[in-house]
């Protein structure tokens, strides 16, 4: 697959015709695959990205990154639409390995998702609730570092401390998801490196 020139191009209207489209420059091309079959994905993605992830990964996170890998590798011609005519097997392959991916990285010991608990828990937490010291310590620590954060990046943090999801921040505050979640895990950081 990799190195082949493609030949003339294939009948109108089939995933063919759209990799060759976008193999010689046509950037349209891109977004008719995408509008093919990001609904297909997001609702496969759906049904691995559980709630426990959701402020980790979710759907719309697995589809831009299986799209990205795509193509990368079909400008790169590491990928070539199957004799079946589609591109869905290949989609559905790599969605499934981001899956994977994802869901075993954050698993690992060190990023478990079952360690971890929203701001807004922290009040009713075990240690916490026996110790008012400890949480007007901890409420102290998380003031100090908010507050050295732009006011853009404090709306943020107030927003995830009252509750809201990810994306629903990311829509109040007119910022991306990743970007959204970029200022979460800094924040996260400082408060580790504070302790």
């Amino acid at each position: 697959m990799a190195g082949r020139s493609d030949p003339t191009p294939p009948p109108a209207g089939t995933d063919a015709t759209l990799l060759h489209r976008y193999r010689t420059g046509d950037e349209t091309a891109a977004t008719d695959i995408y509008v093919r079959y990001a609904q297909r994905l997001r609702a496969l993605a759906g049904q691995y990205c559980t709630p426990n992830y959701a402020g980790r990964f979710d759907a719309d996170d697995v589809i831009q990154s299986v799209f990205r890998a795509f193509f990368h590798g079909a400008r790169h011609r590491d990928y070539d639409v199957p004799p079946e005519g589609e591109l869905w097997g290949l989609l559905m392959v790599l969605a499934l390995n981001k899956i994977r991916a994802l869901v075993g990285r954050h698993q690992a010991d060190k990023r478990a998702v079952r360690h971890t608990a929203s701001v807004s828990d922290l009040d009713s937490h075990a240690a916490l609730a026996a110790d008012d010291s400890a949480a007007a310590f901890l409420r102290l620590v998380m003031d100090e570092q908010v507050e050295a954060l732009p006011e853009s990046n404090r709306t943020i943090i107030r927003l995830r401390t009252e509750g809201y999801e990810v994306g629903e921040i990311a829509q109040v505050t007119g910022r991306s998801r990743r970007t959204v979640e970029r200022v979460l895990q800094d924040f996260r950081a400082r408060l580790s490196r504070s302790e």
